[in-house]
């Protein structure tokens, strides 16, 4: 990468397409996620190569639930086993592991790995990756505020406390700067609700590659894109 181009802190990546790309080829669906997944490791090892420091991937909106239950058992046993992979490459890599979603409604064994790997991986110092499962932008700025409402009920903070400094305390990506760079794949032009609170300020990149097949060259793209923008952040 040129010394000149500015490298964002902090992307989010909507990975859109794995189920186009597979039906293009003649393949199931679930092939579709499989080949997204092996591509996750390779766009992580691009972001640690270009000295990106934080990655946020939208792998399961809260409204994924309404595909077909056996898409969302594939589904659920890709992410243990992507979990699991990160895991044992986080020895090498440093990588430090972190779930932004409502854990909650996930099955055990998935939730077992998710607190396995935070736990082992929080002292890392190498890129961060939050797994966004089971999550929706609008459900978590509820839960903030719903939080937040709690601690004013019981006299922990005045009025005059809350703003945006602390309401940035209660969103699930809270050790993470918000995203630079929001990248899109798959063609679609709009945020599906991902992290619409920390996204105020974030530079957009949508494309037209599915997921499957966005590697290091493409995501090069997108950071060159995003280094030419002027952000003003309002003055």
């Amino acid at each position: 990468m040129d010394e000149n181009i500015k490298i964002p802190t902090h992307v989010g990546i909507i990975m859109d397409g794995n189920r186009r790309w597979a039906k293009e080829r003649g393949l199931l669906p679930q092939l579709g996620h499989k080949e997204g997944a092996e591509n996750l490791k390779k766009i992580a090892e691009a972001c640690e190569e270009f000295g990106i420091k934080h990655l946020t991937v939208f792998a399961f909106s809260t409204e994924n639930w309404k595909r077909s239950e056996e898409e969302v058992e594939y589904l659920m046993n890709l992410f243990i086993f992507s979990i699991k992979s990160f895991k044992s490459r986080s020895k090498e890599k440093k990588y430090r592991v972190r779930l932004t979603g409502d854990i909650n409604r996930l099955n055990e064994e998935l939730q077992k790995e998710i607190r396995e790997v935070e736990e082992l991986t929080k002292n890392n110092t190498g890129l961060t990756i939050n797994f966004a499962i089971n999550y929706g932008g609008r459900a978590e700025i509820l839960n903030a505020t719903k939080i937040i409402a709690k601690e004013y009920k019981e006299g922990n903070i005045d009025l005059e406390d809350i703003n945006e400094e602390l309401f940035n305390k209660y969103v699930q990506t809270k050790d993470s700067p918000d995203p630079d760079l929001i990248i899109r794949t798959g063609g679609e032009q709009r945020l599906s609700g991902f992290l619409i609170w920390q996204s105020a300020y974030s530079e957009f990149y949508f494309t037209k590659v599915y997921w499957p097949a966005f590697d290091k060259e493409e995501l090069r793209k997108a950071i060159i894109e995003y280094s030419n923008r002027k952000r003003n952040f309002g003055k």
